[in-house]
């Protein structure tokens, strides 16, 4: 009933939500994915986004289509594996993945990853995403998630986010006051364009805590120490976004993005089934672990 090309289309479009980041991640056209998702609609019989020329967002039904588009692509996938006796990639794999992740639904999709592929030697490094991509460069991983600037070019798009400020509930800013920051230490890039842009607003800031841990970092938010920068899509349980009138200056955006390491074939072949299922279920990860 549902081809599994316009279910692939779908999930990309949901998880930037963008037409055209889907099109680059996917490699095709955007009028191609524009198709993909009309003709998807026209076969369950509802709108699965609404969209206007700034934004795109889930419906209900698009909500719904989420699970089953990725329970349908895991079994195509399966089934076509079995039939086609293609070989299931196996050795060792150094996947990397940013702090952010940890209060997510990450460990969901690498338990059923290691279920799928039982062959593969999965050994994985929670770290800062900067100290990520420096360890990558090094040869040091063959795979890692990770938020990268909106200016860096490198890696395979999973989701483009907002920053925000976040803190806890009760939280109030006195204006007359340096802005009390809970931040990662360096080289963490929500540090770094927190930093720049309370310095481009002319704002003075103190740091209240580092944490290399993020939740280190949440408990001291919850604890009303200071604020965070977070991405709008990962906010933790207990804090909240801060509201306009406490005065923080905008943060901009930030990409959450795949980037492959240079080894061999056998460890290309598990970075690539374990980066297919990340994309596959990368929504997932956008909505938190209670």
């Amino acid at each position: 009933m549902y081809d599994p090309a316009q279910l692939r289309t779908f999930l990309a479009v949901a998880q930037t939500l963008s037409f055209t980041q889907a099109a680059r991640r996917l490699g095709l056209r955007q009028s191609t994915v524009s198709q993909h998702v009309r003709r998807l609609e026209e076969a369950t019989g509802r709108p699965l986004f609404t969209r206007d020329t700034h934004s795109v967002e889930l419906t209900e039904a698009g909500e719904a289509m989420l699970g089953f588009a990725r329970r349908i692509l895991e079994v195509h996938e399966q089934a076509a594996a079995f039939f086609t006796g293609t070989r299931r990639p196996g050795g060792r794999l150094r996947f990397g993945a940013s702090e952010d992740f940890v209060l997510t639904r990450l460990t969901d999709i690498l338990e059923s990853f290691r279920r799928g592929h039982p062959e593969v030697d999965l050994e994985l490094t929670v770290e800062l995403s900067g100290t990520l991509h420096e360890r990558l460069d090094a040869g040091k991983l063959d795979l890692v998630l990770a938020k990268r600037r909106p200016e860096d070019p490198r890696g395979e798009l999973v989701w483009h986010d907002d920053l925000v400020w976040i803190g806890a509930p009760r939280l109030r800013l006195d204006s007359a006051l340096p802005v009390p920051l809970i931040v990662y230490p360096p080289p963490g890039i929500t540090r770094a364009l927190a930093m720049e842009a309370l310095e481009r607003s002319g704002r003075p800031w103190r740091v209240a805590c580092t944490s290399g841990s993020l939740n280190g970092l949440v408990a001291a938010a919850r604890a009303g120490l200071g604020v965070m920068a977070h991405s709008r899509g990962l906010i933790p349980q207990g804090l909240e976004r801060l509201p306009d009138r406490a005065g923080l200056p905008e943060l901009g955006s930030v990409d959450f993005v795949l980037r492959h390491g240079e080894r061999g074939r056998a460890a290309r072949g598990a970075a690539e089934a374990l980066a297919a299922a990340i994309l596959a279920g990368g929504d997932r990860l956008q909505r938190g672990r209670d």
